[in-house]
């Protein structure tokens, strides 16, 4: 075999169809579109138009309920506030509020509050006093001889 011998599989590549090159081509003229009508026209798509039959999205049945009026929490990992603790832009010593961590950048906003979740490890002796917490999250800061408290907590 040599590199002018090479050649595709018979089959596996075809020529494009060119549409609108005269009546010999066998698409010429309407290029196959038919004549006059919404889908005759450039710029047409019907999506999920199914020609006046019920569309398949409005046949199946609904699912699930968002609640109007959820709040929505910043999440935050202990992993992180440990690497803001080692950097120093987070005080072990002062207590880690909402405010500090939005100081700090660790939060953008604090929305309906801020949630403490338990990935990474926290190594630091803190004081940590936010929205919310997962008991896996309160369980390490109390191990590594710290204190979470939050709101939920404060209001029992």
């Amino acid at each position: 075999m040599k590199l002018h011998e090479l050649r595709d599989n018979e089959g596996a590549s075809r020529k494009k169809k060119r549409v609108a090159r005269g009546p010999g081509s066998g698409k010429g003229k309407t290029a196959g579109r038919g004549i006059k009508g919404q889908k005759s026209r450039s710029g047409v798509a019907i999506n999920g138009y199914e020609g006046g039959q019920m569309p398949l999205y409005q046949r199946l049945p609904k699912r699930g309920f968002n609640k109007p009026n959820q709040k929505k929490f910043a999440v935050v990992n202990l992993g992180l506030i440990e690497k803001f603790i080692e950097a120093g832009k987070l005080d072990a010593k002062a207590e880690i509020n909402e405010d500090a961590l939005v100081a700090s950048g660790l939060v953008r906003r604090k929305l309906d509050g801020i949630r403490v979740l338990a990935k990474g490890d926290i190594k630091s002796k803190v004081t940590i006093n936010v929205t919310g917490a997962s008991k896996s999250a309160v369980d390490a800061v109390e191990k590594a001889g710290g204190t979470l408290t939050t709101l939920a907590a404060a209001a029992e």
